[in-house]
């Protein structure tokens, strides 16, 4: 394998590995009230 193949094959790799840490960290169920807490906002009334 040349240099550039080298390269490419980590770059891909650590971009699967970035966006794996991003999807855990996004869906982890401890965060659940906070991702979902601007959806119920948008639905209360302000009255």
């Amino acid at each position: 394998m040349t240099f550039p193949e080298i390269a490419y094959t980590l770059f891909t790799f650590s971009l699967a590995a970035v966006m794996a840490g991003i999807i855990a960290y996004y869906f982890n169920p401890k965060r659940k009230q906070q991702v979902e807490e601007p959806k119920y906002r948008m639905l209360r009334n302000d009255e």
